[in-house]
């Protein structure tokens, strides 16, 4: 990646010969990445920079530059006519993301064909002509049908998706500590915490949170997904060895995010925020592979193919539906070279990039999980501890203000002497919340403000805790 970076950078006379071979020097004895050395060493910006990472898709402009067989862009121009019934060749472009120069050709294939039909133009321009399927196109559109129902916008090859992916890699975006300092400030962490995490983030590895429960690993595991700064492009499908896999989903990706600008980028993908999905107790190897619907007769693309150039967040591991050992041995090579195996229902084999910083949260010990082995590949190990009893009393104070209620020092000192030294408990970042969720509840029904009071701290104590619950020793000055 990193030849492939300074020969784009070369192309686009962006940089020297002279200063490649510097910043690569410099790499070599400091260490980082090829783009943030020449940005530190002046011959670089970072916007730059940025556009090298984030180029737009160029709009093909002919049949052979789309990388798909005229037949194939034909055939699904069909089964979109046979739902469009009368339609215009704007439609047709909407629904197949395919400009007017192809569709031009497709059209004026299926006149020849006899698969549709002129019904007439508003104007004497062939832009303006009205289109309607024939008897003939209807059959031969439920024939193909059968053979897969997909019915959405062009796919594009899975060569110009890997290239993709690898200029947009999670590898090569530039984090610093204000940057990560404000991602986590609306969570209580400490600066020792951060200093850690920092790094690991930049490093696009892969990042293991472990420690006792309730204590914020999932909050700060969705903290980092937020810190992915840019966007990137995402096809809505992929054609692999004939086969269609369909790739953008809203529920994964969220909104797109419309291209501003003069240049006209191919609207076979679409530009969304680096992507964050988070997997949890429904987990299985199934999963983790391509989906083929029997029904539909296409693909649907797995967790980590939908987070390529995001972030996968293996919540609660080891409570998954597999074994962790079954999860992390199918994702051994995957880890280790960033590239995935996929097969195809027909036995066909074929590689897809596996470019994800994936994060995983646990709160069972890593040595009862998995073996020195793999957490030796795992870059970075982070434990997320206890609260100290300054963070939890932060906590507690953000909680109150967030409502609208005031903090009173009396009351979080009864709660302390009364029950947390009392009864020997360990604080736990998730107890404040959940403490004043309580009184809220218990206010809301009653009809009067929410306060924090003694008697209302005591019963949302002993709403909230049982004895089984108690068992954790408190060690006051940590």
């Amino acid at each position: 990646m990193l030849k492939q970076l300074g020969k784009r950078l070369l192309e686009k006379k962006l940089i020297s010969e002279k200063q490649l071979k510097k910043a690569l020097d410099r790499q070599r004895s400091k260490g980082g990445r090829l783009g943030q050395n020449l940005c530190d060493m002046g011959f670089l910006e970072e916007e730059n920079l940025d556009q090298v990472f984030h180029p737009l898709p160029p709009m093909p402009q002919t049949v052979a530059e789309s990388g798909l067989d005229l037949g194939f862009i034909t055939d699904l121009a069909l089964k979109h006519s046979l739902f469009l019934g009368e339609f215009g060749r704007n439609e047709l472009m909407e629904r197949t993301k395919l400009p007017a120069s192809i569709i031009d050709a497709v059209l004026e294939n299926l006149r020849k064909d006899q698969f549709v039909e002129v019904k007439g133009a508003e104007l004497y321009a062939r832009h303006s002509f009205r289109f309607a399927i024939t008897e003939q196109g209807i059959r031969r559109a439920n024939v193909l049908l059968e053979v897969c129902r997909y019915v959405g916008p062009a796919p594009v090859t899975l060569d110009v998706y890997r290239d993709m992916v690898a200029l947009q890699t999670v590898k090569n975006i530039l984090i610093d500590d204000q940057q990560v300092r404000q991602a986590f400030d609306h969570l209580v962490v400490n600066d020792d915490l951060l200093y850690r995490l920092g790094p690991a983030l930049s490093s696009g590895k892969e990042i293991f949170l472990y420690g006792p429960p309730g204590n914020g690993k999932t909050s700060i595991a969705e903290a980092i997904g937020s810190l992915l700064p840019g966007t990137v492009f995402i096809p809505y499908a992929l054609l692999v060895r004939g086969e269609i896999i369909n790739v953008y989903d809203p529920v994964s990706h969220g909104d797109i995010i419309s291209t501003v600008g003069e240049e006209n980028p191919d609207q076979r993908w679409v530009e969304v925020r680096r992507p964050v999905i988070m997997a949890g107790g429904e987990l299985s190897l199934r999963t983790l592979d391509l989906d083929f619907n029997t029904i539909t007769k296409y693909y649907e693309a797995p967790l980590q193919v939908k987070a390529n150039n995001g972030v996968l967040i293996i919540d609660d591991f080891g409570r998954q539906q597999i074994d962790p050992k079954q999860l992390l041995n199918r994702w051994m090579v995957p880890l280790d070279r960033r590239i995935d195996f996929m097969t195809l229902h027909t036995g066909m084999k074929f590689d897809i990039p596996f470019d994800t910083l994936v994060v995983f949260s646990t709160n069972i010990e890593p040595a009862d999980l998995v073996d020195e082995a793999f957490l030796r590949r795992i870059r970075y190990k982070i434990k997320i501890d206890h609260p100290s009893i300054g963070e939890f009393e932060e906590i507690f104070r953000r909680l109150c203000e967030d409502h609208a209620m005031s903090f009173s020092r009396p009351v979080f000192e009864h709660l302390m002497d009364h029950y947390y030294r009392r009864l020997e408990v360990r604080f736990s970042s998730c107890h404040p919340k959940d403490l004043v969720e309580h009184i809220i509840e218990e206010a809301s029904y009653h009809g009067h403000p929410p306060e924090l009071s003694q008697g209302a701290i005591d019963r949302a104590w002993h709403n909230y805790f049982v004895n089984s619950s108690l068992g954790a020793r408190f060690c006051p000055e940590r």
